[in-house]
């Protein structure tokens, strides 16, 4: 597999790489219209095969934050060309890995050994590679170890990635008046939190002990001596990434039981814990021969406040829904509708909130629920494409709802795709038995 010997940390690098990228993608069109002239039946498939190849390969190269996005992209596959989902889908733990002098560097440097002076064994090259950091395997007093290291320079990269996709996302969610940039602030924060391993270290203990007691969920132990900022160190799990699995399994008992050990986790955290793993994409989990569900990232961890959390899951119920009074008080709440709206824009955003929230939470509206049903699948996908091509949708101002919406709807997005990977039917009120009572 190719390997990096270098990744482009400053702003003037990075911004060029993507400009390359840009020539390459507008040369894509050309090509695309020019055979377009003479064979008018040519469909877009081609166009956006060659579109997703190229913008992966350059952010694949700059890693960070930028491959970031295209992981997090490629968890909605509602929206995107099933091109763009297959390609940015590497970007959850198959991208060139860092080159093993590189490896060796960043031990020396981050825990003052190289690592065969810590480890009784160490694959100098990585097994898996995602957007911050890659896997090796090692071992140590008879134990398989997995070591996951960061690529350098990638906490100080993410302001200027930021910077650089700001204008463009301004115009892009026509975002007006100042305080759009807590949006922006949310993200920064989040991915800084990423790229602090004694952090994740901290959360992945702190979780793994707070949801040990909820039946065919495993995690694995991590190790303090062994760890660093920038390298973490935890047992080995055997399996297959949750996406590995879904493409070949054919027992749907086993899809249920998995099923439900991720939706009872994710309500636990939810509802219980109020803090929840806010990245959930199938290279985050891993399936075991016994079909238990292991969960072995806690780098992103959102922690959800109660006056955001009240008013978010209050519009999940459809006594609320059905009610216009109790609705919009619940919209105003969660900043969805704003005191200097246009009566054009509250009744606007007032029925397409009304008509997205009566779909997105009909898995809250019952004790079961069929994640495998292609109709509501299909409806949100039907919805995402009307409001895209949504003209009116466009020219409203988009600096609307709370901070928290970005990773909270990102994490269910996440977990009803997940679910539906694995064609689940689950009881929704399991969960409840989990939590302790008083």
């Amino acid at each position: 597999m190719k390997t990096l010997d270098k990744i482009p940390t400053n702003k003037i690098e990075r911004a060029g790489q993507l400009v390359k990228t840009g020539f390459k993608v507008g040369g894509n069109y050309i090509a695309y219209y020019g055979e377009k002239m003479v064979n008018p039946s040519l469909t877009k498939e081609k166009l956006n095969e060659n579109n997703a190849e190229d913008i992966y390969d350059g952010l694949q190269n700059l890693k960070g934050s930028a491959l970031k996005v295209a992981q997090m992209l490629s968890m909605d596959k509602s929206i995107m060309p099933q091109a763009y989902v297959d390609k940015f889908s590497l970007s959850q733990f198959s991208v060139p890995p860092l080159s093993a002098p590189l490896v060796r560097k960043t031990f020396k440097k981050y825990l003052g050994k190289y690592p065969e002076e810590i480890y009784d064994s160490f694959t100098p090259d990585a097994l898996n590679a995602a957007s911050i950091g890659q896997v090796h395997c090692a071992t140590k007093d008879g134990k398989k170890l997995a070591v996951k290291i960061q690529y350098p320079g990638v906490a100080n990269s993410i302001s200027s990635d930021l910077a650089l996709v700001k204008p463009f996302a301004t115009r892009m969610f026509n975002l007006k008046g100042k305080d759009s940039e807590k949006y922006f602030i949310e993200v920064e924060n989040k991915l800084l939190e990423e790229t602090d391993y004694t952090l994740e270290l901290k959360q992945s203990i702190t979780m793994a002990n707070a949801c040990k007691h909820i039946p065919n969920l495993r995690f694995p132990k991590y190790y303090a001596e062994l760890s660093s900022e920038k390298i973490l160190t935890m047992d080995w799990m055997e399996g297959l990434h949750l996406s590995e699995f879904t493409a070949h399994n054919t027992d749907a008992d086993k899809g249920d039981k998995i099923g439900q050990t991720l939706w009872d986790f994710y309500m636990y955290q939810m509802h219980h814990l109020r803090q929840v793993h806010a990245d959930p994409h199938p290279g985050n989990f891993l399936i075991d021969e016994n079909a238990n569900l292991m969960a072995i990232d806690f780098g992103c961890i959102k922690k959800v406040p109660n006056e955001f959390y009240v008013p978010y899951f209050e519009l999940a119920d459809p006594k609320t829904i059905d009610n216009p009074i109790l609705f919009t008080e619940k919209l105003y709440q969660l900043e969805i509708l704003r005191a200097d709206d246009t009566l054009e824009e509250i009744a606007y955003f007032t029925a397409i909130f009304h008509r997205l929230l009566s779909l997105f939470t009909l898995p809250f509206h019952s004790d079961t629920f069929d994640f495998s049903d292609e109709a509501f699948f299909g409806a949100i996908a039907a919805m995402g494409e009307e409001f895209t091509k949504d003209t009116q949708l466009r020219k409203m101002n988009g600096n609307r709802g709370s901070k928290h919406f970005l990773y909270i709807n990102r994490t269910f997005f996440g977990l009803y795709n997940l679910m539906h990977d694995l064609k689940a039917r689950v009881m929704t009120q399991n969960y409840l038995q989990f939590i302790p009572k008083g």
